[in-house]
């Protein structure tokens, strides 16, 4: 099995459900403008529904924000060796072959985003969470992705990809309805808090 990972961090905004990503830290050119879903889910008690957009520094706020994203595999050459264990009668070790990469790909996604917490965006530079913290999610930020319910439109991946240009670079690809193959790929978005 090979592992492939990337990550980028943006300065941005948001101006309604949509957030902005610029060029530089200038601010003056925009990069891309990524489209969150409200919450459509009645409410009680005069709640707001939210979107992943309302956690992102409002233009009109004057304030710099910066905005992740991340893509990364563990299960480049996982089908192939599947493939081969299956040729050769052994079902078990081609369906653990599978299960270990997705796992695999789980635990890289973790590794990266603690990277990036402590180190590469630095916004938590004194973590020291045990993993059962870690497992409960005690940091600071979270790492949701498109296709899941903070932002259910697969569409985002689409984004990521061409951001991050991981096509190109990784192995990694979307198929035409947005799955990511390998299947043992996890991408998303970054928020800081």
């Amino acid at each position: 099995l090979h592992a492939n990972g990337f990550v980028g961090i943006f300065p941005s905004n948001s101006q309604g459900d949509d957030i902005i990503l610029y060029n530089d830290e200038s601010r003056t050119s925009v990069l891309s403008t990524i489209p969150q879903l409200r919450n459509q889910e009645q409410k009680e008690n005069n709640e707001q529904n939210l979107c992943l957009a309302d956690f992102i520094a409002p233009l009109e706020s004057k304030k710099s924000d910066w905005f992740g994203l991340f893509a990364v595999t563990a299960g480049l050459n996982a089908d192939e060796l599947a493939k081969e264990y299956q040729d050769n009668g052994d079902d078990y070790s081609s369906l653990m072959t599978k299960v270990v990469a997705d796992r695999l790909a789980e635990a890289f996604a973790e590794l990266l985003h603690k990277k990036v917490r402590t180190k590469l965006w630095g916004y938590s530079p004194d973590e020291n969470l045990s993993t059962e913290e870690i497992l409960h999610e005690k940091y600071k930020g979270i790492r949701p992705a498109p296709g899941y319910p903070a932002c259910p439109d697969h569409r985002g991946k689409e984004f990521i990809f061409s951001l991050l240009n991981v096509t190109k670079e990784s192995g990694i690809w979307l198929t035409e309805n947005l799955a990511m193959f390998p299947g043992a790929t996890v991408a998303g978005y970054y928020f800081s808090h």
